[in-house]
């Protein structure tokens, strides 16, 4: 089949990749020409896991094209992907500007009946909003699809490739169909295909991200309880992972959540609830206590050093969100380091893929009080202790022995509860969450 992908960001540049990779022709359209231009010439803007590698086979084979040319590419295709961002506003609506903006564009461009697909995730109701906006433009019909992403960052391509299921929300048998057949290389029988109205697909994705929200935040609300009752989380963790019904997965007491999904769904859904006249309360009180548990690693520094952390310098061990990503945005490190700083800190941090993307998000008035450095152990030298933000493969097995030899004192905040405590016995203190 012949696609277009309008949005080169995580989801546009994953679909369009893994798509290409099937042999469809597929054209990945931005507005930012140096994206594109660095794309063509096989620069990524992102980091994700064998992106890279199909990307450039597929440039080799013809199969992927990157174009700022729209209507190049829709006069070349019959179905086309938005998957555009949808930042949050101040009032943690979703902003649906470039999403708007698309469909205009699409309405200006498109000359032949087409199949446009959302893949952004967007409030309920926009996806038609999309379809009335390319008809007042248009005179050419088209259909509209919503197919939310449940792409993990660092897992992506993985994700894409063996889906557990595929949710499509259209309008007729033919979309429906349409779609059915693109993803039939990905799927392995029929009930990976979950079929519903378009509003439906929309909130699905919603829902997910805020149920998986819900999770982490309730084994972080359970890790302050057990702090006051002295007892340990990792062990209530394997207590009730073990139960099928639960099961273990995102149920690891941390420093918080990040990324460009979790937070802001959170925020849109208990936006869209509450312009509906729905106060969600669970909601509400789920990204409460997101916002409260990255001020954690904060609240033990405090504690052991004092407020006034002048002429003291601590050594950071991970930036991005979570593992497995460049990505930083609303990552805990963002916090940490900034109160670090206010309160007179200096930082020396080390991230393997995330150190060019934290020094752009970041306030410009605290890089003048952080070194990056390219080696983990360098950056703990003459640190007053290791903070351990993300928890990165590299980080779970470290030779004490540097750790201490670098270190000005063995104090560790480990803030995803990754260490032993039998190194206590080795002459460090540790300090964890929940245990």
């Amino acid at each position: 089949m012949n696609i277009t992908v309008i949005g080169t960001g995580y989801v546009g540049l994953v679909t369009g990749a893994c798509f290409s990779k099937m042999e469809n022709k597929v054209y990945c359209v931005d507005i930012d020409e140096e994206k594109i231009e660095g794309l063509k010439n096989g620069v990524m803007p992102i980091f994700e896991p064998n992106l890279e590698s199909i990307i450039l086979e597929s440039q080799k084979n013809g199969d992927i094209i990157f174009t700022t040319n729209l209507k190049e590419a829709l006069n070349d295709s019959n179905i086309i992907f938005i998957a555009v961002g949808t930042p949050m506003n101040e009032d943690g609506s979703a902003n649906l500007d470039h999403i708007l903006e698309a469909a205009r564009d699409i309405g200006k461009t498109i000359s032949h009946e087409s199949l446009v697909v959302v893949k952004s995730t967007v409030p309920v109701g926009t996806s038609h909003e999309i379809q009335r906006t390319i008809s007042e433009i248009s005179n050419v019909e088209v259909d509209i699809a919503s197919n939310p992403e449940f792409l993990r960052e660092g897992r992506a391509v993985e994700d894409f490739m063996n889906p557990d299921r595929i949710v499509i929300g259209a309008e007729n048998d033919k979309a429906f169909d349409t779609l059915m057949e693109l993803y039939s290389p990905f799927t392995l029988n029929q009930d990976q295909y979950i079929l519903m109205d378009v509003k439906s697909s929309e909130l699905t994705k919603y829902t997910a991200n805020a149920l998986l929200a819900t999770r982490i935040s309730f084994i972080n609300e359970m890790a302050h309880i057990c702090e006051v009752t002295g007892t340990n989380i990792q062990d209530i963790q394997r207590g009730i992972g073990s139960d099928k019904r639960i099961g273990h997965d995102y149920l690891n007491a941390g420093c918080g959540y990040g990324g460009s999904c979790l937070p802001k769904d959170v925020n849109a859904l208990i936006n869209m609830a509450n312009s509906n006249g729905y106060d969600p309360a669970i909601l509400t009180q789920v990204e409460e206590v997101n916002s409260n548990q990255k001020n954690v690693l904060v609240n033990k520094i405090v504690d052991r050093f004092g407020d006034d952390l002048n002429g003291l310098t601590f050594g950071i061990w991970g930036l991005a969100f979570k593992p497995g990503t460049s990505d930083v945005r609303k990552a805990t490190s963002l916090v940490v380091i900034s109160k670090l700083i206010e309160k007179g800190a200096k930082i020396r941090a080390y991230d393997p893929r995330a150190t060019a993307e934290f020094e752009k998000a970041i306030d410009e008035k605290y890089l003048h009080s952080i070194e990056f450095v390219d080696e983990k152990y360098s950056a703990l030298k003459d640190c007053e202790s290791m903070i351990l933000i993300t928890e990165w493969k590299e980080f779970e097995n470290p030779d004490f022995n540097l750790l201490s030899d670098n270190l000005n004192r063995n104090i560790i905040f480990d803030g995803r509860n990754i260490y032993d405590k039998k190194i206590n016995s080795m002459g460090f203190e540790l300090y964890q969450i929940g245990c």
